[in-house]
């Protein structure tokens, strides 16, 4: 047990474990904003079928909602590279895992 513990103190110390993070919207984004990013991330590639009516991450129906679930999944398609949760403003990194019910947010790359 002793070198169990050992060993995951090292590993802390030398930063090989990292929070986990996702790409959402900023609450203060205005609708107009979010509408272009959400646009913008859908046609750049991320990955919006979850978002469409009967997806399992369609409700709730709201730009918020849909529009975090595309920006994580762009975030994390471009390999969570900087600059890829910005969307002109509009994204924030959280800490904190978005995903509720059956609408599961990655958090890692894949």
């Amino acid at each position: 047990m002793e070198i169990l513990y050992q060993a995951v103190v090292l590993v802390i110390l030398y930063g090989r474990i990292t929070a986990a993070m996702w790409c959402v919207v900023r609450s203060e984004a205005s609708r107009e904003a979010l509408q272009a990013a959400l646009d913008y991330a859908c046609g750049a590639g991320a990955d919006c079928a979850p978002i469409q009516q009967n997806g399992l991450c369609f409700l709730p129906n709201t730009i918020q909602a849909h529009a975090s679930y595309a920006f994580n999944s762009y975030y994390m398609r471009r390999s969570m590279a900087a600059g890829s949760c910005d969307f002109a403003g509009t994204a924030t990194i959280a800490k904190t895992d978005p995903s509720y019910g059956s609408c599961v947010y990655p958090a890692s790359p894949r």
